[in-house]
């Protein structure tokens, strides 16, 4: 069976999306595809892309195959496959893995070519089932737990980390009370490293390291004083994910949705901080002093981690869903997972 991936984003690196790029790469290896890199035109800009605006790709050259497999970081990369010519031709099945379909505007006529496409909020199956008539499935998102688990017991003297959106409100007070002289917390926050481009990828090792470095990370879902006119969600992005596998404590906001409760499930995955931020602070501080006592938490959230939202699990799950032989090496380093889960225990 000859397995083609196309991914967008690998043509067109974003730091918000560079795990959905690993899973990208992941299919390729796992599959031993021919990986195809659609690289957006010179004056695309994310706002289009997120909008499905007249999304367009530049064309890439493809014997095509049995199988065609599009990683897209929103809904409007389905349109990718307009890259290549005559497409629905060159393969038997197209298939298509969606993260932020909550951009519902951004599934476009295009999506009708596929012969069946996920999407990572139960909410948004409905929808493109109906405007379609396609096959569609929920499929949550994950991380590659099995290149960036921790290797070993490391000092966390980063007390505090916020790395992509932050409710404004909350920032300012933990800058006005980590920031001051008077406290011996830290407090790090974004930016952190490029945020579009090639050094993306060659700047992921720093944040994981970052991660490992840090006791608690903060994560507030998109209801949380929304900014701009973007659609809003519900959904478990891969902030949560990566500070769990990095052993973090997740302090903040979790969204109240299916999603959440599926993903979520163990005790202590997060912890829900005041709506105040005034008061909010007070209670990190507290962790903070008491963050000695979360030795065991931090190994149950990298254990979860390993045994629940390993992309290698979402590899696993397409196949099934597809009707797709699953490769050996897969099915190796599925127990691979298991072995350095029991090690958290």
């Amino acid at each position: 069976m000859k397995v083609s991936v196309l991914s967008p984003g690998l043509a067109d690196p974003w730091v918000a999306w560079a795990p959905i790029d690993e899973l990208a790469s992941l299919l390729a290896h796992y599959f031993k595809a021919e990986l195809l890199l659609p690289a957006p035109p010179p004056e695309s800009s994310v706002r289009r892309l997120l909008l499905g605006e007249g999304a367009r790709f530049e064309p890439v050259e493809t014997e095509g195959g049995d199988v065609l497999i599009v990683v897209a970081r929103m809904p409007s990369d389905l349109a990718a496959i307009r890259s290549i010519k005559d497409c629905r031709k060159k393969f038997k099945r197209i298939f298509g893995w969606v993260t932020d379909s909550y951009h519902q505007v951004g599934f476009t006529r295009d999506t009708a070519e596929y012969d069946a496409v996920t999407v990572t909020a139960h909410e948004d199956v409905a929808f493109v089932r109906e405007k379609f008539s396609t096959t569609v499935h929920p499929c949550y998102q994950g991380a590659d737990c099995l290149t960036w688990v921790p290797r070993q017991e490391v000092a966390r003297p980063i007390d505090l980390i916020s790395f992509g959106r932050t409710p404004p409100s909350y920032h300012r007070q933990l800058q006005q009370d980590f920031h001051s002289p008077d406290s011996p917390y830290l407090y790090l926050h974004s930016p952190l490293g490029n945020l579009q481009g090639p050094i993306v990828h060659a700047e992921r090792g720093m944040l994981f390291k970052v991660l490992r470095r840090t006791s608690i990370s903060l994560a507030f879902h998109l209801f949380v004083e929304p900014q701009g006119d973007r659609p809003r969600s519900t959904m478990v992005t891969t902030r949560w994910l990566e500070s769990l596998l990095s052993g973090c404590i997740v302090a903040g906001k979790r969204p109240q949705s299916r999603m959440a409760e599926e993903m979520l499930f163990w005790h202590g995955a997060t912890v829900e901080i005041s709506d105040d931020p005034v008061i909010a602070v007070q209670e990190l501080l507290e962790m903070l002093r008491e963050s000695d006592g979360f030795a065991g938490q931090r190994r149950s959230n990298i254990r979860h981690m390993l045994l629940h939202h390993d992309w290698r699990l979402t590899i696993r799950r397409l196949c099934e869903l597809f009707s797709l032989e699953a490769p050996p090496l897969l099915i190796e380093d599925l127990d691979r997972l298991k072995s350095l889960a029991s090690k958290f225990e």
